[in-house]
């Protein structure tokens, strides 16, 4: 380890300011550091002091992390392409070109050997700002226009704009304050967008726009009152239906309209109802419902259109199961596939329409993967496109006939370099949890740097909101376990791996069992020997943040470090606020503040509320200043605090990306700066060699 430079770290005034609900008084000494504006003098000198002194403490790794940068970055294929995809006879895919940090989205009309003909380049645009990001890339049914947004900013705010892709002229039509949700209408003319409210940024109002007119003309179709829903658009399969979906936690409701009708009106496909959730696709004459109704883990039922407001008329054609979570469905003339999670993996499952028993489920072959469905924008096919990866494989992309059951690779992501998947090993533990509960551990590891004593470990675990942590390959991941370090991915309650039951064990009066089920995996992977209190460092962003924000009050002594990236950490401050993005649609994730019984709870658990005088692991916090998902005081306070109460001399690095948001730096390679950053501070702290 380098000799390094001690300094006197930053330290932020305090202010009080006094909070009192439920009779409970709370006083925030650090809350004037929250600018809506982000352009207040005093907090920018914090932020900008707090980011020196994390770049003075980091000095002595720079040359470590520059290595670790071109390291990973040259694993990256620089003029790579995606599998080009078949739309009414055309084919589209994207592509990077050597030097340039931005995809390149192209087609080729009619057939693969056409000429190329680029739909949008984004570096042209990207390369006049220090953010930039294009999304929801809408196709008129012409194929002559696009529609997307552009995000100036990171605050994932979008400007509607549209491309000519005859002329490659972008039109005068421009919309500010979207959501980057987007549908054209049959006519080729009319195109419906959502638009996010002013101050919460919720997508909340539909709106019709006619091209070529002024957006002062545009028409508000329909208005979400309800602040605890957000809604989007979309198009069913047939291509003959506007889906508009509202969605909150635990409800659902679906509109629809005939995409050649534009003028007409949107009509309630089923009525929200209580703890109802559903969504729906089009194909065939029927509607296909992905529905919780009377299933936990879901099923998937038919009705054609005169019937949906009639549960009676719905048919099963995917019955629920309490072992099988469905989580998604593929339309096709012949054949239905669903996306199923079974003991924390994901499969796919082919049902032909002629003899629903002669399904099957494709073959993958290794004992931990991901699959999943890509894109399949054809109905009369017999060709599934899915996607599969696992920590030791890269991200491949598959096609498959449903009648032969032979399977092409199309693609597998290229990493440069000597890597070779064979040479890691993966593997599933499971450990008890305190309260009996079985938690799954996704483990990788290089095999000749497998020892049988204590090995550095990086454990990752996120929990919130179902979203199911699934064992992904990561290019950059590799630069930890070319050193040694062994990977573990905790599938924690507040997922869905084990299916929904495991969901709602893990939210509102039960959110305190993801905490427990990460520290539990801790114990259980330093109580196998494969690493100690000294080696085992831990890793969370956004609601993982939150995670290893309460992990870090609740036991300290079983890290070396952690890592909180874009960290959810002020829970009770944020869910009583109504003018933070994302708060009132959380209610039924987190519960409502409001009512004492969350209040208590929340604040028996919020790492920023839970702050104390006790000695804490070396800490690393990252967040952009921009971010619309989990504000940058957030983090900042927290830091703040910790350097007030905590009673160690271990590192606490804040560092605030000044120019991004909640996804950190935009373009292909600029995100890696902060990932070497990470890996180099861990190296620092664990000793091991980077060279």
């Amino acid at each position: 380890m380098k000799e390094q430079i001690h300094l006197a770290a930053p330290i932020a005034k305090r202010e009080a300011y006094a909070m009192v609900h439920h009779g409970h008084q709370r006083v925030d000494p650090y809350y004037w550091l929250r600018d809506d504006d982000r352009k207040h003098p005093e907090m920018l000198d914090y932020l900008e002091r707090e980011n020196e002194y994390t770049q003075k403490l980091l000095a002595h790794t720079e040359d470590e992390q520059e290595m670790l940068f071109e390291e990973i970055k040259g694993r990256i294929k620089k003029d790579d392409s995606s599998v080009p995809y078949l739309r009414d006879g055309n084919w589209y895919y994207s592509r990077y070109e050597q030097g340039r940090e931005y995809p390149i989205y192209c087609r080729k009309i009619t057939s693969l050997d056409a000429a190329e003909e680029i739909v949008l380049d984004v570096n042209i645009e990207a390369e006049q700002h220090a953010y930039y990001q294009a999304t929801g890339l809408t196709l008129s049914d012409d194929q002559n226009l696009l529609a997307y947004g552009e995000d100036k900013v990171s605050r994932r705010i979008y400007t509607l704009r549209v491309k000519d892709l005859r002329t490659g002229e972008v039109l005068s039509d421009e919309i500010p304050a979207t959501s980057g949700s987007y549908e054209w209408a049959a006519d080729n003319k009319t195109l419906f967008y959502v638009k996010l409210e002013e101050e919460t940024l919720r997508p909340f109002q539909l709106w019709k726009h006619r091209l070529g007119s002024d957006a002062k003309e545009d028409v508000l179709i329909f208005e979400e009152k309800d602040d605890t829903f957000y809604i989007y658009i979309t198009r069913s399969k047939s291509r003959e239906y506007l889906i508009l979906q509202s969605e909150s936690t635990l409800v659902s409701e679906a509109r629809i309209l005939r995409a050649t009708d534009p003028e007409s009106t949107f009509i309630p496909f089923l009525p929200r109802e209580a703890n109802h959730e559903y969504s729906i696709d089009h194909a065939l004459g029927s509607f296909f419902v992905h529905t919780n109704y009377e299933a936990k883990n879901f099923r998937l039922m038919r009705v054609v259109p005169e019937h949906t407001q009639d549960k009676n008329a719905w048919q099963d054609v995917v019955s629920a199961r309490d072992d099988v979570l469905l989580e998604n469905f593929e339309l096709f003339q012949d054949e239905l596939v669903v996306s199923e999670r079974k003991e924390g993996l994901m499969g796919l499952r082919v049902i032909p329409w002629n003899n629903p028993a002669a399904a099957y489920d494709i073959d993958f072959g290794e004992e931990i993967y991901i699959s999943g469905l890509e894109t399949n924008y054809e109905l009369k096919t017999k060709n599934l496109r899915y996607t599969y990866e696992s920590l030791a494989t890269p991200t491949s992309v598959f096609d498959f006939d449903m009648d032969t059951r032979k399977k092409v690779l199309r693609k597998q992501e290229e990493v440069l370099g000597d890597f070779q998947s064979e040479k890691y090993r993966t593997e599933r533990h499971w450990t008890t949890a305190r309260d009996g509960t079985k938690i799954p551990i996704s483990l990788v590891y290089r095999k000749d740097l497998r020892r049988s004593g204590v090995q550095p470990l990086y454990q990752y675990g996120y929990g919130s909101y179902g979203a199911s942590m699934d064992p992904w390959f990561s290019a950059a991941r590799i630069s930890l376990l070319d050193r040694g370090v062994i990977y573990a991915m905790v599938h924690i309650r507040g997922g869905e791996e084990m299916g929904r039951w495991w969901y709602e064990n893990g939210k509102l009066l039960h959110k305190r069992n993801t905490f427990t089920d990460f520290i539990d995996c801790s114990k259980y992977l330093i109580e196998s020997g494969m690493t100690d209190e000294d080696h085992l460092v831990a890793s969370g962003g956004s609601a993982g943040g939150l995670l290893v924000g309460a992990v870090a009050n609740m036991a300290p002594e079983l890290y070396k470090a952690i890592i909180a990236h874009v960290p959810f950490v002020d829970v009770v401050t944020t869910m009583l606020d109504e003018s933070i993005p994302l708060t009132t649609f959380e209610y039924d994730e987190w519960g409502n503040p409001n009512q004492k019984q969350y209040y208590d709870y929340m604040l028996s658990y919020s790492p920023y509320d839970q702050v104390q005088k006790q000695a804490y692991p070396h800490l690393l916090v990252l967040t952009g200043l921009h971010d619309s998902q989990v504000q940058y005081w957030e983090p900042a306070k927290w830091v703040a605090k910790l350097r007030h109460y905590k009673s160690d001399n271990n590192k606490l690095l804040l560092h605030t990306n000044m120019e991004a948001g909640h996804g950190g730096a935009s373009g292909r390679f600029r995100r890696f700066r902060e990932t070497a950053m990470e890996f180099a501070f861990i190296f620092d702290l664990l000793d091991i060699e980077v060279r």
